[in-house]
């Protein structure tokens, strides 16, 4: 057994959390995934966006139930975007085999207008 498959329910999305808000804060270690949605709406350029992204810190048990911080709505330019961390293997090929393991995981985050969704 690893490490995070030792890890209480709590424990394990606690780490999952701080992975996912390092991860939001400065994109190290996964992608980002913009769609055309966000890039026509921004004119391409994202970097404000991106600065929301990372410091928003709304999370209530309405929109993150597990506690994971894995996902986020905010209005940008008067629009309602969406954000979204998925975990996949390391190949990007299939879904991570344990997200509160970085050594396994790439996080990618998704960035689209709420109509997108």
């Amino acid at each position: 057994m690893t490490g995070s498959e030792q890890m209480t329910i709590d424990q394990r999305a606690a780490a999952i959390r701080e992975l996912n808000d390092d991860f939001r804060k400065d994109l190290r270690g996964g992608r980002l995934n913009v769609t055309t949605g966000v890039l026509d709406h921004t004119g391409g350029e994202v970097a404000d966006l991106l600065e929301a992204i990372a410091a928003f810190d709304e999370f209530t048990d309405g929109n993150d139930p597990y506690g994971e911080h894995d996902f986020g709505a905010i209005s940008y330019k008067g629009q309602p975007m969406f954000w979204k961390i998925d975990y996949y293997d390391l190949t990007l090929k299939y879904g991570s085999p344990d997200p509160a393991d970085p050594d396994v995981t790439t996080r990618a985050m998704t960035l689209m207008m709420a109509w997108e969704y």
